[in-house]
């Protein structure tokens, strides 16, 4: 754990994937996802594209929807994709025109569907330790993330009974401007009437975490480390005020930063 001095926080802000999840990619999630589109098509008596084709353009649109996202972490202020561009754009751009207009009228929920198949989501080791510990202390936690389909999130915190324990959610495909626009994290703050500048963002990104919370001002940027933090797109000079390696490590951080000001 690399520290540097911190702000007391008044608010905590925090990435989903990464952060309070690990996420894992499940093997064969285009094929499933394809049969799941080919039904949608078929009921409503459209000319379907072979199984294979739409399984092999669901996999090429995903890979160009990474290639955007590294991309769209070098504008200021970069915009998200809407669930209609990625699916008639990234996925359809090729198929016939009512098959293509057909995804795109249920984006939104082939979207959702995408990414409930896709990965598998897992707690990360204490999280649930960390929440309690804000609560005792009277501070909020919130959640800002970038989501082709943020109602994949709030559907696990419902799953596992977590919404409650959240009091703002700021999720891309909401707010339609994604990280590393400052407007992410700024959104968050002035929900909870906190200035930025006494608020911690913690995140497994450089590129996308860390140069946000640069941008909005805000007190502390923690990197937390996961699967691919170190995997940046591009070079970047850039260093975060703490490194943990999960929320057992950023608890005894916020607790260290508390003992401190109480004395």
């Amino acid at each position: 754990m690399t520290v540097k001095k911190l702000v007391r926080p008044r608010a905590l802000l925090l990435d989903f994937g990464g952060v309070i999840v690990l996420t894992s990619h499940r093997p064969g999630w285009e094929g499933k996802l394809a049969e799941h589109v080919r039904g949608l098509l078929d009921q409503a008596g459209i000319a379907v594209p072979a199984a294979e084709q739409i399984a092999d353009d669901i996999k090429a649109g995903a890979k160009a929807d990474s290639h955007w996202k590294d991309a769209m972490s070098r504008p200021f202020a970069p915009r998200e994709l809407t669930h209609e561009e990625f699916w008639g754009d990234f996925v359809a751009g090729d198929w016939p025109k009512a098959a293509r207009d057909a995804v795109v009228a249920n984006a939104a929920e082939l979207c959702r569907q995408m990414g409930h198949m896709k990965s598998h989501r897992e707690i990360r080791r204490g999280l649930l330790d960390l929440l309690d510990a804000a609560d005792a202390a009277n501070v909020p936690v919130g959640i800002v993330s970038n989501a082709l389909s943020g109602q994949v999130h709030l559907d696990y915190l419902e799953a596992h009974g977590l919404t409650r324990r959240f009091a703002v959610e700021i999720h891309s495909d909401k707010v339609r401007v994604r990280k590393p626009n400052p407007e992410m994290i700024l959104l968050a703050t002035r929900a909870l009437g906190v200035d930025p500048a006494e608020a911690w963002y913690v995140g497994d990104n450089f590129d996308r975490d860390v140069l946000c919370g640069r941008r909005a001002g805000i007190g502390s940027a923690i990197l937390m480390e996961a699967n691919d933090t170190y995997k940046m797109p591009y070079e970047l000079k850039l260093h975060p005020d703490a490194v943990v390696a999960d929320p057992v490590g950023l608890l005894e951080l916020f607790k260290a930063v508390l003992r401190e000001i109480a004395a």
